[in-house]
């Protein structure tokens, strides 16, 4: 009996542990289930689904004319799925899919590709690796190709894109341009223009697969937005001859470095800037954007102390300055001029030879006892303010402080040049001024960010100072610094083709452990041309090397201003030319495809066709009304033809012609160069044309 009770003690013992393990069990499922399922769930999921970001392409910059300064060329990875394509569809196609990646992908023959992707698929591989940074144009044709134009789910064709940023001119305006790298400090249009260019990235889901790699799940993707494009105000030409112009006169006098600015007069649109240093082993980069580092001008300021001279009505260009032999002393300090033995002058003559005693003279004489005069006058030509370019790395202008606590004397040094801290831009900006009738106009580098070939910012010329002078010591100005040119320091310059206004200026250079000892110079011209008509300011601004035997502005600057000027005439006379010449033919032919009553009509209108049409095929789509009105309207509106692509970048001409219904066949890269369908054709819904790009 009492074994009985024993037994049946220890099976009731059992049966409630068993009951208590089962219950810790239930609850342990439960927690896990309920409580911590969901964190679990997603660490599962996050060791086989991840997130990935999709990078959008980076907006593009271009030159004014149309030159593509920086772009980013799409890579792509092809992978193929082959479990995605059923095995009668890949025995219908595998000769034909072999041959065409052959001759697409031009790295194996067919007969290779044939026997690799059959064992691929015999495999059920997934991720196939087809081709590692395939171009755009194979990219297209290989999605052409059956089957892969079924898609990712039927025809196994999966894409990752890339983006490669380059520079297609290289090294040309590279400074100003810039340099996009990733998690890296950026320069240029590139840093300050990066929110526009970068767009907005997209995302999509990945899974992991069998062999550890990730395939994209159909549908999950977030599309990216572009980046916008940047149109700058440089004219790639002008870049180019401002850059081998600097370039050859800095390595024959083995130079420091140098700077060259061309600006629009009527603008103040930047053409040109060219920035040079020279590096250890010799050569010349484009390492630093001196346009915008703070020097002392020289006498490149005297043309400001004029100015400022004439604004308060002090002295007129013909009144005479006694130049004392080249010497004089203001004060406890000697002044003296380069060329010794220059007396009695009229000031336009004493600017012309550069005569640092005169101007010394002038501004102490009228400055010492209402310092605060020429401050107001320096702040009208925004001497004391950047030039608002909106470069990172432009400096204020600054002014000793010896100029404000001892202005009497500091003021005559300031007359010729020194004591005075601003930029190469500054001294351009102020000698476009008189160039642009007194305008003061602010520099400028970007024309507008596009978005699908349309403005969606637009940067306008700014006028500062509506009037730095008036128009009539503005004209006794321009016959002064035109006077440099034909009798004084700048005479090198002087032709029977055009008349240039202008300054020599030379500095001796003491800062960053140099001495006056040292023999250092900036020597530099500024000036515009043609006087009559002023279309171009440039400004140069050469460093010396140490012990240099020429230093003066004429010797070391003035020669890449005459290149640089001569050429831009050239270029300019040759364009009028051509559009004079354009002109003509247009007319000629709108006259003849004019015809019996309507000529009378239409002729008197011709001014208007004149803006209008630029090709001949234009010309048979004009329509008239019953008394022979016709718009810019009737000229431009084609719903039935194809429209001019050529200069577009690769994106925008995709947007235009696949919008009205056709397909595109790109070849190249970079900007449209050629259409195989001409500009106003007609054309069927899905006819195909080919770009070429450059």
């Amino acid at each position: 009996m009492k074994t009985s009770k024993d037994i049946r003690f220890r099976v009731y013992l059992t049966f409630l542990a068993m009951c208590l393990f089962g219950v810790m069990i239930i609850y342990k499922g439960a927690t896990i289930q309920f409580k911590e399922g969901p964190e679990l769930r997603a660490q599962a999921d996050s060791m086989h689904t991840k997130i990935e970001v999709i990078q959008p392409e980076r907006g593009n910059i271009f030159s004014e004319d149309g030159s593509l300064l920086s772009s980013s060329i799409p890579e792509f990875d092809l992978h193929i799925d082959f479990t995605a394509i059923k095995k009668d569809t890949f025995n219908k196609y595998i000769e034909s899919l072999s041959g065409k990646i052959a001759t697409i992908l031009k790295d194996k023959n067919a007969v290779d590709y044939k026997e690799t992707l059959s064992e691929e698929f015999k495999n059920g591989n997934k991720y196939f690796l087809l081709k590692k940074k395939a171009s755009y144009a194979q990219y297209l044709e290989l999605k052409k190709v059956q089957p892969f134009k079924k898609g990712m789910n039927k025809g196994g064709f999966i894409t990752e894109s890339n983006t490669k940023r380059i520079n297609p001119f290289g090294l040309l305006a590279n400074r100003i341009v810039g340099l996009w790298r990733k998690n890296a400090q950026n320069v240029g249009i590139e840093r300050e223009f990066n929110e526009d260019l970068s767009g907005m990235q997209g995302q999509r889901v990945v899974r992991k697969i069998a062999g550890g790699a990730w395939m994209p799940i159909d549908g999950s993707e977030i599309d990216p937005e572009n980046g916008r494009d940047v149109i700058m105000t440089l004219d790639v030409n002008i870049q180019d001859v401002a850059e081998n112009a600097l370039k050859n006169q800095l390595e024959k006098e083995e130079a420091t470095f140098g700077t060259c600015i061309v600006m629009e007069v009527k603008t103040g649109k930047i053409k040109a800037m060219a920035n040079l240093g020279r590096q250890k082993d010799g050569s010349y980069y484009e390492d630093f954007n001196y346009a915008l580092k703070r020097i002392e001008p020289g006498s490149t300021f005297k043309l400001v102390s004029l100015i400022s001279l004439m604004r308060d009505k002090l002295i007129k260009t013909s009144d005479m300055v006694n130049c004392q032999g080249g010497k004089t002393k203001i004060g406890p300090y000697t002044i003296s001029d380069s060329h010794a033995g220059l007396g009695m002058l009229t000031i336009k003559d004493a600017f012309a030879h550069s005569s640092n005693v005169a101007f010394a003279k002038l501004i102490h004489q009228n400055y010492k006892d209402k310092i605060g005069s020429y401050w107001t006058n320096l702040h009208a030509l925004g001497l004391d303010q950047k030039t608002g370019l909106g470069m990172s790395g432009e400096t204020t202008p600054s002014y000793l402080k010896d100029s404000v606590t001892k202005g009497r004397f500091a003021l005559a040094f300031m007359g010729m040049g020194y004591q005075v801290m601003i930029t190469p831009l500054h001294t351009c900006m102020v000698y476009n001024a008189i160039a642009n009738h007194g305008k003061l106009m602010k520099p400028y580098l970007v024309n507008s960010v596009q978005e699908y070939g349309k403005d969606v910012v637009k940067y306008e010329p700014k006028v500062m100072n509506p009037e730095v002078l008036d128009s009539a010591s503005i004209e006794l100005l321009k016959e002064t610094m035109n006077e440099v040119v034909e009798t004084g320091t700048g005479k090198a310059l002087k032709n029977k083709y055009y008349t240039i206004c202008g300054k020599t200026g030379t500095a001796q250079v003491a800062d960053k452990g140099l001495k006056y000892s040292d023999r250092v110079y900036h020597g530099s011209f500024v000036g515009f041309f043609p006087k009559e008509d002023p279309q171009y300011t440039i400004c140069v601004v050469v460093r010396t090397k140490k012990g240099s035997n020429n230093y003066y502005g004429g010797q070391i600057a003035l020669p890449v201003f005459k290149e640089v000027a001569n050429r831009l005439y050239a270029i300019n006379m040759h364009n009028v030319n051509s559009i004079a010449q354009q002109q003509k033919v247009n007319e000629a032919l709108v006259l003849k495809s004019i015809k019996g009553s309507e000529y009378d009509v239409l002729a008197q209108k011709l001014n208007i066709l004149k803006k209008v049409v630029n090709t001949p095929n234009w010309i048979q789509n004009i329509q008239t009304d019953s008394i022979g009105n016709f718009t810019y309207a009737n000229v431009v509106n084609y719903k039935n033809a194809v429209p001019d692509v050529n200069g577009m970048g690769l994106k925008d001409a995709i947007y235009l012609l696949e919008k009205i219904g056709m397909k595109v066949i790109p070849v190249g890269k970079g900007k449209v160069i050629t259409q195989s369908i001409l500009p106003g054709s007609n054309f069927n819904k899905g006819q195909k044309i080919t770009i070429q790009l450059s």
